[in-house]
C-alpha cells in the first residue's frame, strides 16, 4: 500500500487533515534542497499506562535544535508539538506507532536564498512493527563497511537531523542491499567507525562496552537509554575512537536506534562477530530496553508520555 493512499489523519500546521489531502506543491523548497528537519519517534502499548510515546520531549527538543541549526523557526512551541504527536496517534486509533514529525519550507521562493519562506510542520503516525527482519533480533545482522564516509563535521551540520543529510545514509544502505547485507558500518572521514546508516554502534570487548565518541553523527535518545540501562546492570560503557580491526575481533557488536531498538551484529566484512549470534550483553540490553518502553521499569516512567493525557 502506498503511503499516500491510506485511511486516517495527518496533523498539518495545527490541525488534522485527511491522510490523502496532506500534500505539498511541486515547488516546495524542501523538496528540492533537502532544507527540512525531522524526527523518528515510537509509541508503544504499555498495558496499564495505555499507549505511550517514548522520550517524546527529548525528540521534540532535538527537532527544535535541528531547526535552529539550519535557520528555521518552528511556528509552534514545544508543548504544541508534543500534544500534536499524541493527537495524531489517538486520531488514527493506534496502539503502537512510528511517528514522523517533519518541518519544511514552503513554496514562496526557489534558490539557495532560503529567506522569507513559510515554515510548515506535519506529523504522521502509522503502524510499523519491525524496521529490521524480526529474525535478526536473535540471529543478528550481516554488515559490511560502506564505501561512503560519514559527513565531515564542517561539511554539513551533523547534529541536525536534516533531510538533506540522509542522502549519505541512503546511498550507504543501498550498498548493503546490493551486496546481500542487512546494514553497513560507516566510517568517519579519518577512517574510524562512526555508526550504521541510521543507527548508533556499540561493541563489547572483555566485558566492557565501547561506542564511538560523538563527532559526525547524531546524539539520539536510544543511545543514551542504553547507557542508562547498561549502568543499571553494572556494565561499563566507554566512548572511544574505534577502528575496523577492533570490531573484527570484538566479542559482541550491536546497533541501537529508535526504529531498530537494540539489534545485534553477527558478521562484519565477512568475519563472524563472537559466536556469530547475539551475545549475552546485547540480549540483556534488548530485554531491558523492551521492558522499559513497554512500561515495565518504574525508574523510567518519566520517559513515557501517555497519549491519553495530552
Amino acid at each position: 500500500m502506498s503511503f499516500a493512499d491510506r485511511d486516517g489523519y495527518i496533523w498539518v500546521d495545527g490541525k488534522l487533515v485527511d491522510w490523502r489531502e496532506a500534500r505539498v506543491h511541486l515547488l516546495t523548497h524542501t523538496l528540492h534542497y533537502g532544507s527540512g528537519v525531522f524526527e523518528g519517534v515510537r509509541a508503544y502499548d504499555t498495558g496499564a499506562m495505555g499507549t505511550c510515546i517514548f522520550r517524546l520531549e527529548d525528540h521534540t527538543n532535538r527537532l527544535f535544535n535541528s531547526a535552529k541549526t539550519i535557520h528555521m523557526t518552528i511556528p509552534f512551541d514545544r508543548a504544541d508539538i508534543n500534544a500534536a504527536h499524541c493527537e495524531v496517534v489517538r486520531a488514527n486509533g493506534l496502539k503502537e506507532a512510528y511517528i514522523r514529525p517533519l518541518v519544511y519550507f514552503g513554496s514562496e521562493g526557489m534558490g539557495l536564498r532560503a529567506q522569507d519562506l513559510k515554515v510548515h510542520v506535519g506529523i504522521a503516525a502509522w503502524e510499523w512493527p519491525s524496521y529490521m527482519d524480526p529474525e535478526a533480533v536473535e540471529k543478528g545482522l550481516k554488515v559490511r563497511t560502506s564505501s561512503y564516509s560519514r559527513h565531515h563535521v564542517n561539511a554539513t551540520m551533523c547534529k541536525a537531523k536534516a533531510c538533506g543529510n540522509y542522502l549519505n545514509s541512503m546511498l550507504a544502505f543501498r550498498e548493503a542491499n546490493d551486496s546481500d547485507c542487512d546494514e553497513v558500518i560507516m566510517l568517519d572521514t579519518e577512517g574510524f567507525v562512526a555508526e550504521g546508516s541510521a543507527e548508533n554502534f556499540f561493541m563489547v570487548r572483555d566485558g566492557i562496552i565501547y561506542t564511538p565518541e560523538l563527532t559526525s553523527f547524531l546524539d539520539v535518545g536510544t543511545r543514551n537509554t542504553v547507557f542508562s540501562l547498561a549502568h543499571d546492570h553494572g556494565m561499563v560503557v566507554r566512548e572511544k575512537r574505534i577502528t575496523r580491526d577492533e570490531v573484527y575481533v570484538c566479542d559482541e557488536a550491536f546497533f541501537t536506534g529508535t526504529a531498530s531498538e537494540v539489534m545485534p551484529i553477527r558478521e562484519y566484512d565477512g568475519r563472524l562477530i563472537g559466536t556469530g549470534r547475539r551475545g549475552p550483553i546485547a540480549e540483556k540490553l534488548q530485554a531491558a530496553y523492551i521492558e522499559l518502553v513497554r512500561g515495565g521499569n518504574s525508574d523510567y516512567k518519566h520517559w513515557l508520555q501517555p497519549v491519553s493525557d495530552a
